[in-house]
């Protein structure tokens, strides 16, 4: 069972972009493998055998077939359905995913992480209210968890409504451990248009005297050159820019296959005014994760190379993307209140098209 769980441990570390190394993959491999010697047939390691092939491979066809075999063994858990959900949304195939989380809410009713995903996949789909009242489920258990707390004032901003987020959000400052918790606070005082609080939330942030993850630090620093060219100090915004560049190529050349490098990579050379190398990094970034492949993730992507697009004068070409964008579900996904509310789309404001993309359909 540990070798199992260590597998899995792996598999999602390599599938979640934190770390896309052939070194990860082949310790998810040799764990993997571990555990199928030792109980071939068990549950335990036929799950991460399926996790392998869906979080590693992606081959979701072969996942959902090794699933099958888990369900076989074991009725019951709720594991099996949960997956299958997973699998179904990065497929696109949205209402075969929500049929599944509601197999596995009715199997596992107070499982907070089925709930918060299913929640999730509600809010992909800009179905607000059903993912809002899940994330009350969530927190009647485990009230003022900061996920939880963060994920619903991320709805609240999705529809413009700054004024509730930012009372969810009050509690965050620069200790929060939650780095969900910390990213929606940031995005929160960029819509509210608070660049300069941001530059300071940051700085206390890298200035104090503890330990914070590499890639929170990246991120950090990524954002404080974002604020920087909010408040209009493009020199300063460079600068930052342009010390976080060796970094980020050594990154880039170690794990090459990580679409997330590729995103930081493109809004850093953007920043820096280097309209080739910026949209060539973000064009990559899709190329490693298209949304053929990932329904979920694979249009933030898309999105990204939309404001990349905008911060270097590709207009013509980033508001077309932004209305399939608005068409579409996806995690994060873009709202017509987002396009009206976020200074990255500023750029874009003076088109009559991209007006129209900021008008709230009617029901």
């Amino acid at each position: 069972m540990a070798w199992a769980r260590l597998s899995r441990a792996n598999a999602q570390v390599y599938f979640g972009g934190l770390d896309k190394t052939t070194d990860r993959r082949d310790a998810a491999e040799r764990a993997l493998k571990t555990a199928q010697r030792l109980q071939p047939n068990s549950p335990e390691a036929l799950l991460a055998r399926a996790y392998y092939e869906y979080w590693v491979l992606r081959d979701y066809e072969l996942a959902k077939a090794t699933f099958g075999r888990v369900r076989e063994l074991s009725p019951s858990s709720s594991d099996v359905p949960a997956a299958l959900a997973l699998i179904a949304r990065r497929q696109g195939h949205w209402d075969q995913s929500i049929a599944y989380w509601e197999q596995t809410l009715t199997l596992d009713p107070r499982n907070i992480q089925w709930l918060g995903l299913a929640a999730e996949t509600y809010a992909m789909l800009r179905q607000f209210p059903a993912a809002l009242k899940t994330y009350d489920l969530v927190l009647d258990i485990l009230p003022n968890a900061p996920d939880t707390v963060a994920s619903e004032a991320k709805i609240y901003q999705a529809q413009g409504n700054l004024e509730q987020s930012g009372k969810l959000l009050a509690g965050v400052n620069a200790q929060t451990t939650s780095f969900n918790a910390l990213l929606t606070k940031m995005n929160q005082l960029f819509l509210e248009r608070h660049c300069d609080d941001a530059i300071r939330f940051i700085h206390t942030r890298l200035t104090e005297p503890r330990d914070l993850p590499a890639f929170e630090r990246l991120a950090d620093q990524m954002f404080l050159a974002l604020a920087q060219r909010c408040v209009g100090d493009i020199n300063g915004a460079r600068a930052t820019a342009q010390q976080l560049l060796p970094a980020l190529n050594g990154l880039s050349k170690k794990d090459p296959d990580n679409a997330i490098f590729a995103v930081v990579l493109s809004l850093i050379h953007a920043i820096l005014g280097e309209k080739d190398a910026a949209i060539r990094e973000a064009e990559r970034a899709i190329t490693l994760l298209p949304s053929e492949k990932d329904a979920v993730d694979g249009p933030g992507y898309e999105e990204n190379l939309a404001s990349v697009e905008a911060m270097v004068g590709g207009n013509s070409r980033a508001i077309p993307r932004l209305q399939r964008l608005l068409e579409i579900p996806y995690s994060n996904c873009l709202t017509p209140a987002l396009l009206k509310l976020d200074p990255k789309w500023d750029p874009l404001r003076s088109d009559p098209s991209f007006q129209k993309l900021c008008e709230e359909k009617k029901p």
